[in-house]
């Protein structure tokens, strides 16, 4: 059995830009990000282009992107259940962590890849 290990990104060295020195980038806007690990395949490859949309609709099986416990960043599958918010890797060999909803940074709208056959949007 292959040994997976968890890649994860803490929000101070995502973001080093000083909020009070402005952004380009209204918080609002769609951002890409990189997948940088083997948690969410076969539906998002490493490599492959995230589009994150800070608005998108929050909703059960939806693809997110959350802050963990840790004040890290994470990128999941969102599971609601009996009230509780859940993030679930679709590889069984990650844990399933619950959150707080307003731990959710996002909602995955858009996966991206080298070759245009692997493009595919998201329920918006």
């Amino acid at each position: 059995m292959a040994s997976f290990k968890e890649i994860k990104i803490t929000v101070e060295d995502s973001f080093k830009q000083n909020i009070s020195e402005g952004s380009s980038c209204s918080e609002s806007e769609p951002f890409a990000l990189q997948v940088i690990d083997h948690s969410m395949e076969p539906e998002f490859e490493q490599g492959c282009i995230i589009i994150i949309d800070p608005t998108g609709i929050v909703r059960d099986g939806a693809f997110v992107f959350a802050k963990d416990h840790q004040d890290e960043y994470i990128f999941r599958r969102l599971r609601i259940q009996a009230g509780k918010h859940y993030l679930e890797a679709l590889q069984p060999a990650y844990a399933s962590l619950e959150i707080r909803p307003e731990q959710i940074q996002g909602v995955i709208t858009q996966r991206a890849g080298k070759r245009r056959s692997y493009h595919k949007w998201y329920d918006q």
